[in-house]
C-alpha cells in the first residue's frame, strides 16, 4: 500500500498558514462575508472559504488517511462550496452546511488508496504481530529517529481508522475529533441522536480494544514505533523525505469546530484517543483557492 502523491512531486514545504476562523465561533461577519461573496466579492469569498478551509482538510484527513488524498478531496468539497454557496439558507450553522456537503462527498469518495486495498483490524492486527521487522537495513536517510517514530505513530493510528467501515469512521470522526453535537451528527447521518451515540460508543469502544490490545504507545500491546521504522519505511507506510505529520503545523484544540453544546465523553475513553490531533491545511489549498478566484467567473457563485 504505496501512499504518495500522485504526480510523484516532492513533498510540499509546509509554510505557516494564515490565522482561520473557527467554523463555528462566534462570528457576526461571517454572515456579512457570505452575502458579499454571493453578490460578486472575491475577497469575501476568500475570507469564507479560509474559515472552513482547515475543518475539511482534517474531516477528509482522517476519512482517507493519506495527507494527498485528503488534499485531493479538500479541493473538491471546497469547489462544491464556492459553487453552492447561494444554495445556504442560513437555516443551520454555515459550518454545520459545511458538513452535510463534505460528509456527503466523502462517503461516496472512490479515488483514494484504500477504496483499493480496504483494510479491518483483524489484518492490521495481523500485520503488528507478524510483520517481519528484523534484518531489514536502515533505511532512515539520517532523518531523526525521534521526527520518525512521531510519523510512524501518527500515521499508523490514522490508518487504523481505515479498519472502520465508512459510516463508522464518519461517526466516530465526527463525535471524537469535532465532538459535533448528537443531534446534528444524527440528521448529518441519516440516524436519530440515540441511535448515533449508541453506535458512537460501540465504535469507541471497538477501536479503544484494538489499541489497548496491539499499540504499545496507547495501550499495553508490544508494537512500538522506534523498533517498526524500518518496517514501515520498506512498505512505503511513511517516506523520510516526505514526514506529512511532523511537518505540518497542529491546531490547538476546539479551533476547528467550537460546538455551543459538545458532545459528552459517553464512555470515559477520551484520553484513549489523544492521537486526533488537528493540523492546519497545507499551504497549497490555500495556493488552490486563489488560484481558482482569480480564474474563474463569479458566476459559479451567484449559482448561473
Amino acid at each position: 500500500m504505496e501512499n504518495k502523491r500522485k504526480d510523484n512531486a516532492p513533498c510540499p514545504a509546509r509554510k505557516p498558514a494564515d490565522s482561520h476562523t473557527a467554523a463555528d465561533k462566534p462570528c457576526p461577519e461571517l454572515s456579512g462575508y457570505i452575502e458579499r461573496a454571493v453578490a460578486g466579492d472575491k475577497e469575501s469569498l476568500e475570507t469564507v472559504i479560509s474559515s472552513v478551509r482547515d475543518l475539511v482538510f482534517n474531516l477528509s484527513l482522517r476519512m482517507l488517511g493519506t495527507f494527498p488524498d485528503a488534499e485531493d478531496a479538500t479541493q473538491d468539497i471546497l469547489l462544491k462550496i464556492i459553487t453552492h454557496l447561494s444554495s445556504f439558507r442560513k437555516e443551520s450553522a454555515f459550518s454545520t452546511w459545511v458538513f452535510r456537503i463534505a460528509v456527503n462527498h466523502l462517503k461516496d469518495y472512490k479515488k483514494h488508496m484504500f477504496a483499493n486495498y480496504p483494510l479491518s483490524f483483524e489484518f492490521y492486527g495481523n500485520d503488528i504481530e507478524n510483520g517481519k521487522v528484523q534484518d531489514i537495513p536502515d533505511l532512515t536517510q539520517n532523518v531523526e529517529q525521534e521526527l520518525l517514530e512521531e510519523e510512524l505513530k501518527m500515521a499508523c493510528t490514522n490508518v487504523m481508522l481505515q479498519c472502520l467501515d465508512t459510516e463508522s469512521r464518519c461517526i466516530f470522526v465526527l463525535g471524537t475529533m469535532f465532538q459535533v453535537d448528537s443531534r446534528i451528527a444524527g440528521s448529518l447521518l441519516g440516524m436519530t441522536p440515540e441511535a448515533y451515540r449508541q453506535r458512537l460508543s460501540r465504535i469507541r469502544r471497538k477501536v479503544a480494544d484494538f489499541l489497548e490490545t496491539y499499540c504499545g504507545e496507547y495501550g499495553s500491546g508490544s508494537c512500538r514505533c522506534k523498533n517498526r521504522i524500518n518496517y514501515a519505511i520498506q512498505n512505503h507506510r511513511i517516506n523520510p523525505a516526505c514526514l506529512d505529520y511532523t511537518a505540518a503545523a497542529e491546531l490547538p484544540a476546539g479551533d476547528l469546530y467550537q460546538v455551543k453544546e459538545a458532545m459528552e465523553d459517553i464512555d470515559g475513553l477520551a484520553a484513549k484517543f489523544s492521537f486526533c490531533k488537528t493540523y492546519e491545511s497545507p499551504e497549497n489549498l490555500k495556493q488552490f483557492v486563489q488560484e481558482f478566484l482569480s480564474s474563474a467567473t463569479m458566476s459559479v457563485v451567484k449559482g448561473s
